[in-house]
């Protein structure tokens, strides 16, 4: 007799995949957490593989064994999909430059700014910092002159350079042909 195939509903929340990594980032395998647990090896596998659902009582408990609260694991991932062409045009200053914030208005954790920057585009003369615990500027195309209080660093296309938000810097594109580079921020914790 064949088994029909398994289908789940697809309004009940896809939890399998967050229950796993929380496993793995604990480094436990399914045996180990299914016995903790008090459910089965293959219980847990089709858990993971969101074939079916644990009931409240056994999600609490798989919880408990990993640590994590119900909401980390029901809580919808925060994903957001910002398309170049509808990201907003921001301006940090500077001469030559086109800004787009590439990651959501108000998340102050993380933020990546395109800018394409025109031949002999540059920043402010005089030094500046930026209110971020940790800068990074990577050069997807053409080059850039990074400026820092100790040392000048010219970037070619693909480099990047991480340094912290508190040191003052500012950059040129030294060449007679466009930029593009991303500057990610990450915030203050």
């Amino acid at each position: 007799m064949k088994a029909l195939p398994l289908q789940t509903d697809p309004a009940a929340p896809r939890i399998g995949a967050r229950l796993r990594a929380l496993r793995e980032a604990r480094r436990l395998t399914v045996a180990q957490l299914a016995e903790a647990a008090n459910v089965s090896k293959g219980f847990l596998s089709r858990v993971e593989r969101d074939l079916t659902s644990p009931s409240v009582s056994t999600l609490m408990t798989l919880c408990q064994v990993l640590g994590a609260t119900p909401g980390e694991v029901l809580d919808l991932p925060d994903v957001s999909h910002v398309r170049l062409a509808e990201a907003p045009a921001i301006s940090l200053g500077g001469e030559g430059i086109t800004e787009r914030l590439l990651t959501p208005r108000g998340r102050q954790e993380l933020q990546i700014i395109r800018a394409e920057i025109a031949p002999h585009g540059h920043g402010e003369q005089e030094l500046y910092t930026v209110d971020c615990r940790v800068e990074a500027v990577h050069v997807v195309r053409g080059r850039l002159e990074l400026h820092t209080s100790t040392a000048s660093h010219l970037l070619e296309e693909s480099d990047t350079v991480t340094f912290p938000g508190r040191e003052p810097h500012t950059w040129t594109n030294p060449d007679p042909t466009p930029s593009i580079v991303l500057w990610t921020l990450l915030g203050h914790t």
